[in-house]
């Protein structure tokens, strides 16, 4: 008897439509479940300002998925609704060694991704990070006696995203040895000992990967000269993964914020700094050739490898993307131009691109950053001498009815910036073709406007004209 029901359900044809509903309940059914694991994440920061430009070994933090902080320099396990700290090791920031922050202000210096602004200068930059600073680390970090920003390498702990490319590595841990790290760092000293060569950035995330995987990173002898490096970590915990596919992992990148802001460099290690530099090599070469032909076989056997090579990328809609290729790029340009060349045709924008680069510019050096109603970023322009507000996120920036032209050029600088050769490889293709749409949706809404103010200009003109009065007419026409 069961066998024979058996076989009647086997001949039982499946149809589609309850195929499709049954697809469709397992897929909520999934979506409705908590995070099947817990990762931690290895960051991977590109160098800039006196870092790219002399050693150039970046910055090394870890982001753990599931453990949060009930302070920055205290930490607890996760509510369902949080995504986590990243940990970092930092110099002469309030006397202390690590510090945790939320993921996105890590990031970008706000507390929510809709909050990320599109384009950022330096002003902005400073702006966002004094605001978190001032509602999250003011016990931390306290204001000056009369109120201003106090200096200092605090800026190091939100908003990384603006002044370099990440590159992320991820791994697969679980939530028993989340706890036993949280206890190990509750009840360890947490005071300032950073040292450039024993313990720096890179030594302190060595020891929480190796905490989760003991042996998957360590140091060069040869590569790094004993030094712990960022390149060094994502390279030893790259190869980890490889030989242990039991374990989920994943790479990608995290882009830099366009802006006016310096672009990072390429990350190096230590012997790779010295080969890579000519104001390192040909010294090194005239004078000790011995030396300098040790840094190229370390560099032949440890530093060829390239975080930004196949990376896919994080957009802004949290999904991994690949960058556009040389025919996409071509492609967008001249998209870009034509959306431009078009606007000249319906608003003042001038055709020229150099004079419109540079008016555009102007304005924004002479912008102020602000906060508009609904708590996000927006940049304060003058109009005839009057001030007003502009949204600088994708979620405001449609708003800005008060001076369209400002917020068309704004998009318009980002999409420059992001199809310049080096940075296009470091951009995802999906975020290029929202921005070209955004564009789109900002033009059509200024030429919509402009024509509804000719409409009512032309209305109120032919109000306005003069009719003819009785005494006119009388004077033109006397009785006889």
């Amino acid at each position: 008897m069961p066998v024979s029901v058996q076989t009647s359900v086997q001949q039982r044809p499946i149809k589609p439509a309850a195929l499709w509903r049954l697809s469709l309940l397992l897929l909520l059914c999934a979506s409705a479940l908590p995070r099947a694991r817990a990762e931690a994440t290895l960051f991977l920061e590109e160098p800039y300002s006196y870092d790219g430009a002399l050693a150039g070994t970046g910055h090394a933090a870890v982001y753990l998925d599931r453990v949060c902080a009930e302070t920055p320099v205290r930490l607890r396990l996760c509510r369902p609704d949080e995504t986590g700290v990243v940990l970092s090791r930092y110099h002469r920031v309030a006397g202390y060694d690590w510090i945790a922050i939320p993921l996105v202000p890590y990031l970008y210096a706000v507390e929510k991704d809709e909050d990320i602004p599109l384009f950022a200068d330096k002003k902005m930059v400073a702006f966002l990070r004094d605001r978190y600073r001032r509602t999250y680390l003011e016990t931390l970090i306290p204001d000056l006696p009369d109120g201003g920003t106090p200096p200092g390498d605090w800026y190091e702990l939100v908003g990384a995203s603006y002044l370099r490319t990440i590159y992320a590595y991820q791994i697969e841990t679980n939530d028993a040895l989340d706890a036993a790290l949280i206890r190990k760092l509750n009840s360890g000293p947490n005071h300032d000992r950073f040292n450039i060569v024993t313990a720096n950035c890179s030594d302190f995330a060595r020891m929480i990967i190796d905490f989760y995987h003991p042996r998957a990173v360590h140091r060069s002898i040869v590569g790094d000269l004993g030094v712990t490096t960022p390149k060094q970590l994502a390279r030893t915990l790259s190869k980890y993964s490889r030989h242990h596919p039991e374990f989920h992992s994943s790479s990608f990148a995290i882009a830099q914020i366009p802006g006016t802001t310096p672009r990072s460099k390429p990350v190096h290690g230590v012997t790779e700094c010295g080969l890579t530099a000519k104001k390192y090599m040909l010294p090194l070469f005239a004078l000790h050739p011995y030396v300098a032909g040790a840094l190229i076989a370390g560099y032949i056997g440890h530093g060829r490898f390239d975080p930004s090579k196949n990376a896919l990328i994080l957009n802004a809609s949290d999904d991994l993307d690949v960058p556009p290729t040389r025919a996409d790029r071509r492609n967008y340009q001249s998209r870009l131009q034509e959306l431009m060349q078009s606007a000249t045709s319906l608003t003042s924008v001038s055709s020229n691109l150099a004079t419109t680069e540079r008016h555009w510019e102007s304005r924004l050096a002479a912008a102020e950053p602000a906060i508009d109603a609904t708590g996000k970023p927006a940049i304060q322009v003058s109009i005839d001498g009057e001030i007003k507000g502009v949204g600088a996120t994708r979620a405001n920036i449609l708003d800005s009815t008060t001076d369209p032209e400002f917020a068309i050029g704004l998009i318009e600088a980002r999409l420059r910036e992001e199809l310049k050769p080096a940075i296009v490889r470091k951009t995802a293709r999906s975020d290029v073709e929202n921005d070209l749409q955004l564009l789109e949706r900002l033009l059509a809404q200024h030429a919509r406007e402009l024509t509804s103010a000719a409409a009512a200009a032309s209305a109120a003109s032919n109000t306005a004209e003069p009719l003819p009065s009785n005494e006119s007419t009388a004077q033109s026409n006397p009785l006889p």
